[in-house]
């Protein structure tokens, strides 16, 4: 068997597989299904500082190789999950991460700073692609002024693995993460979902509640790839990657890209051990290809 071993900044995982946030619930979910220490990671639904209820519904939609949703960040808030979720996860013998919402700066340090109090969350990832209400719905995520600001204020509140989820919905990546990184993060993942919509021909009516979507699963890998190789180029702290991976050749495919780790989101639904199943896959890759790690293939794409 290959190391499988990796490290994103101070957090070492196991193997280079996670889940996605918004898609593993906050892993108690799925422990019938998949032995959760076998993970590299469990990275559980987006956290904010206050009880947030969500987008009305329908917020989900099937598209051709993906889907859309709106969920709208539904979660009980961070004092919620320290008092009730986190006694549940933190005998789990993996890492399990918090991916941090926001609505400004401020917020986005507080829920931190609740979460850099718990001992057994060595890392948080930072979801900079909600919206700030106080640039006119902006979401942080697309400007280099908007992610630094709330990378700054994070990084002086928070003092373990930071990670910073990055939005597609970009004109440059790069430059977004090299903001990320001059502001202190210790690694970028990417990417986030790409804003999408599905309409009703009957209705004459936007499926989504709320109109917009963001388009996630197979559809998106292409951008998603060529994203990860961008943004590996771009910056010297690790990219974990994540966007329609459903097999183990997806998940090469980001190493090989540039990824140090991978995240697996929508697959999720579809098949609720397949997390276990792409870490079999590339072990099995690098056995037949006589690799001894995982780091022989990590950015080893040609030119």
């Amino acid at each position: 068997m290959a190391n499988l071993q990796v490290n994103i900044g101070n957090l070492r995982l196991k193997n280079p597989v996670m889940t996605a946030s918004g898609t593993f619930g906050y892993g108690l979910e799925f422990q019938d299904f998949v032995p959760l220490h076998e993970l590299g990671g469990i990275i559980v639904k987006g956290t904010t500082l206050h009880p947030r209820e969500g987008n009305d519904y329908p917020r989900m939609a099937e598209t051709p190789s993906g889907m859309l949703n709106c969920v709208g960040l539904q979660n009980k808030g961070v004092d919620y999950f320290c008092q009730h979720i986190y006694p549940q996860t933190r005998d789990i013998d993996t890492n399990v991460l918090v991916n941090v919402s926001g609505s400004s700066p401020e917020d986005y340090a507080e829920c931190a700073a609740r979460i850099d109090a718990l001992d057994r969350i060595p890392a948080i990832e930072l979801n900079i692609s909600c919206p700030n209400v106080k640039d006119g719905g902006m979401a942080f995520g697309v400007t280099c002024a908007g992610a630094e600001s709330v990378v700054r204020a994070v990084r002086q509140a928070y003092h373990k693995t930071l990670i910073v989820k990055l939005s597609p919905n970009v004109t440059n990546i790069a430059d977004i993460a090299r903001a990320c990184e001059a502001e202190g993060a210790d690694a970028v993942s990417l990417i986030n979902t790409l804003m999408g919509m599905a309409i009703d021909i009957e209705r004459r009516r936007p499926v989504l509640s709320i109109k917009t979507g963001g388009l996630s699963g197979p559809a998106v890998k292409p951008v998603a790839l060529r994203m990860v190789w961008q943004v590996a180029q771009a910056v010297r702290i690790p990219v974990v990657g994540l966007g329609g991976i459903m097999t183990a050749t997806d998940a090469i495919e980001f190493l090989m890209a540039g990824a140090t780790a991978i995240e697996i989101g929508t697959a999720n639904f579809i098949d609720p051990a397949v997390t276990l199943k792409v870490r079999d896959g590339i072990n099995a890759w690098l056995d037949q290809h006589g690799c001894h790690s995982v780091q022989e293939i990590i950015g080893a794409l040609g030119e």
